[in-house]
């Protein structure tokens, strides 16, 4: 299996993700890119609103984070999000900017004035939506199609087809849109969008392929988190192949939200073992303006995230939080600019004590002063159903003469 799942200080995890076996089904992909549409997708959280100078302020993280695309928004929203697209536009940042738009040759000519680099075009594709909210065939959907892709490529415009719901397609609805745009207005890339976040991994992996088939284009993956697999779903469609996941910074996005940006880069660069030139060490700080601005806070135990993620309350294996943390944790607190913390409660053992004396400075204590220290701490944490204060320990280790 080789050593790819250790780097030393940084990571350590399973061997088996390296194991022939389970690569040998892999259709890596030589380079995986991250487009990334907080400012879009990830405003359509309800109640989410960011303003222009939000938006530049988000853009210009991202691209010091090393993310390859960002999806500036929908120029067609409002003259506020038209204005902040040509900003970013104008930044000189090494991302790539892309609008989201509707198969209407006015919303090419809106990514056009933004100064965008490229489109996403998107147009239902799923049953349920073409039956009951569009009253849609799949011919319907390749006649609005065919015009708007062409004018975006002639237009110089990156065109990635984006027939969202593509999870709740038929499949001959889907392979007969495809194989005819294909015919008749091929685009650069095309998305497999599961909107709706209700696809298993190996569903996608098949759709990716399928598409991959039908098309011999670039796939790009886009999915959503219903169903909680919204990064996992991703993961496997670079495993089949897909050259371009999307993402939202903290998971933000409609309903459940969409695939978490920062887990797909971890993802991508630890689990997968591939070549990523990310900044994981400002993951934090770019979470932290979105939070900020969103209004929206990551949970406590959010993955990558959460403020409680390299907290120990438990006693065992406190003594290895700061010599070895890779015994007690997956990623090193530091590879994303953290710092380990050991707490007190009810689930605290005399490790935490020594451990809580010694950072006061303490040492010598007996081991039956440690012995009531603990009760005391654990009679605490009970009673307030929490942990204690760094004032309350003290005010313990005070009242027993320590």
């Amino acid at each position: 299996m080789g050593d790819a799942h250790i780097r030393e200080g940084q990571w350590w995890v399973s061997p088996y993700n390296f194991a022939e076996e389970v690569r040998s089904g892999f259709d890596l992909p030589v380079k995986v890119e991250i487009h990334d549409a907080t400012l879009r997708d990830g405003e359509q959280t309800p109640g989410v609103v960011f303003r222009k100078q939000d938006k530049v302020r988000i853009a210009r993280k991202l691209d010091e984070v090393g993310i390859e695309r960002i999806e500036a928004g929908m120029p067609a929203v409002s003259e506020e999000d038209f204005q902040a697209i040509r900003e970013i536009s104008r930044l000189g940042l090494k991302a790539r900017i892309y609008t989201f738009a509707r198969a209407l040759t006015v919303d090419i000519d809106k990514a056009l004035e933004c100064g965008a680099q490229g489109v996403i075009i998107e147009i239902p594709i799923g049953y349920p939506k073409l039956k009951y909210q569009f009253n849609w065939t799949w011919e319907d959907v390749l006649r609005k199609s065919v015009d708007c892709v062409k004018y975006a490529k002639q237009q110089g415009l990156h065109t990635v087809y984006f027939p969202y719901d593509t999870t709740r397609a038929r499949e001959e609805d889907l392979t007969n849109l495809l194989t005819r745009l294909m015919g008749e207005a091929p685009p650069d890339a095309v998305g497999v969008v599961d909107t709706m976040g209700c696809a298993l991994p190996e569903a996608i992996k098949y759709l990716v392929r399928k598409v991959k088939g039908l098309t011999g284009l670039p796939v790009e993956i886009h999915t959503h988190n219903d169903f909680g697999m919204g990064v996992a779903t991703e993961l496997a469609a670079v495993m089949a192949g897909a050259e371009v996941v999307h993402s939202c910074v903290n998971g933000l996005g409609e309903r459940t939200g969409n695939a978490a940006l920062e887990e797909l880069m971890i993802g991508l660069h630890i689990l997968l073992g591939m070549k990523t030139a990310y900044r994981f060490d400002r993951i934090i700080p770019l979470s932290e303006l979105v939070s900020e601005l969103a209004g929206v806070r990551p949970a406590n135990n959010k993955p990558v995230l959460g403020k409680g993620n390299y907290i120990r309350e438990s006693g065992i294996g406190v003594d290895l939080i700061m010599k070895n943390p890779l015994a007690m944790f997956a990623t090193a607190p530091a590879f994303t600019g953290r710092t380990a913390e050991v707490v007190l409660g009810k689930k605290s053992g005399k490790a935490s004590i020594a451990y809580a004396l010694d950072r006061l400075g303490i040492g010598g204590a007996s081991d039956e002063a440690v012995t009531e220290l603990l009760k005391e701490v654990k009679e605490k944490g009970t009673e307030k159903r929490g942990l204690l204060s760094p004032d309350e320990f003290q005010e313990i280790v005070r009242r027993k003469g320590l």
